[in-house]
């Protein structure tokens, strides 16, 4: 064998090289995942105070792998799979699925958007919640009563379609069908939200609307038996706007509407009551803020009014909450920080059911009387 042919074969091997290692590198998966973990104490909960250890409040604890492919011409085929647990059990998150928050696959374009298809957040869960305390800086102990409109991420969306564009001038928007995959009626249990958001500056704003037709009622459609409520329908709409500071300071308020039609039950509320309910009502009013003294420690606040109208064939209630959470957070690293949460809810009702009772989502419980309050010392750390 000549030393020139050897040339060849040494020249051709490294163009495979060369070849593969592009191939690699256009190619990626990554693992990530929260572990957040801390001690909750609840001053009443059916008339007795207690501690709990719980797992993922302030973000809930979770794991996954998000991958990408470039298939060229800007094009990219993408995936995520995510799974919720318990931090202190090992046990499965919600209904102990294996990729219980997320679960798509899709392709991403930079000049047309993403579309994707799979089990997903809805657009109030992209677009709104994030301007809300509970899904942007403190979590469970900042959700709305009962989390009425899903701000603090409780339930997603089997079988659905969603498109998100691209941002153009500081605008966005999102879309997304939920099937109910029911062959004799394609409306049982099934969901379609819209949304909007627009960034410029420090200024950011959104608005997101989503309806699911008999939620709850079934637990292979759009939103199964994870919903929050059991009804004929459920409608939300929301809209918030934000102003960041140069140090990352903001300050919000945020806005929702919920209507509950023919409900029969709420996963938070053990006592309903036995009325023939036409509908329940929600409008929360939420402002919020987070101010950072240093890089590493900053505080988070929420206050929350929520007024409602509780109908039946033959009158209507119209309880009411405050509520206010707080958060202080230090930074013992890029990825891990310590924590010191504190809420107190009063439920003004009289409705004769469970909704008169005081109840903040992450408490061990509901109350006995129309207060409550919980504090929790936490530890987080993200990879």
């Amino acid at each position: 064998m000549n030393k020139q042919h050897l040339k060849g074969k040494f020249v051709f091997a490294c163009a495979l090289s060369a070849l593969g290692a592009s191939a690699h590198a256009q190619s990626s998966v990554t693992l990530f995942g929260v572990i957040d973990s801390g001690l909750n104490y609840t001053t009443n909960a059916g008339g007795h105070s207690g501690f709990q250890m719980v797992s993922g409040d302030a973000n809930a604890s979770r794991w996954g792998l998000r991958g990408s492919e470039d298939l060229g011409g800007g094009l990219k085929a993408i995936f995520k799979l995510e799974n919720g647990f318990n931090a202190f059990t090992g046990t499965l998150g919600q209904g102990g699925r294996e990729f219980d928050r997320q679960a798509y696959v899709g392709l991403s374009s930079d000049k047309l958007g993403t579309l994707t298809l799979g089990r997903q957040y809805d657009a109030m869960l992209d677009m709104w919640s994030p301007f809300a305390a509970a899904g942007w800086s403190i979590g469970d102990l900042s959700a709305h009563p009962f989390d009425n409109d899903n701000a603090d991420w409780d339930y997603r969306t089997n079988n659905s379609v969603k498109y998100v564009s691209p941002s153009y001038r500081g605008l966005q928007a999102e879309a997304m069908y939920g099937f109910s995959n029911e062959a004799g009626g394609f409306k049982n249990n099934r969901s379609y939200s819209a949304g909007l958001t627009y960034t410029m500056g420090g200024l950011s704003a959104a608005v997101a609307y989503v309806r699911t037709d008999n939620p709850g009622n079934m637990t292979g459609g759009a939103v199964g038996n994870d919903n929050l409520f059991v009804a004929a329908s459920q409608r939300n709409l929301g809209a918030a706007v934000r102003w960041t500071f140069a140090n990352n300071a903001n300050i919000a308020f945020a806005y929702s509407h919920v209507l509950v039609e023919d409900p029969l039950s709420s996963a938070y509320v053990s006592n309903p009551g036995t009325q023939n309910w036409r509908s329940w009502r929600f409008d929360n009013f939420e402002l919020n803020g987070q101010y950072f003294f240093t890089p590493a420690l900053s505080a988070a606040a929420s206050y929350t009014y929520t007024t409602s109208s509780f109908k039946t064939a033959t009158g209507s209630n119209s309880p009411d909450w405050h509520q206010v959470a707080l958060m202080v957070d230090y930074a013992l690293s890029k990825r891990t920080s310590a924590y010191v949460q504190g809420a107190w809810q009063h439920a003004n009702g009289n409705t004769g059911t469970g909704f008169d009772q005081a109840q903040i989502v992450g408490s061990a419980g509901a109350s006995s009387s129309g207060n409550q309050m919980v504090y929790r010392v936490g530890l987080m750390h993200r990879f």
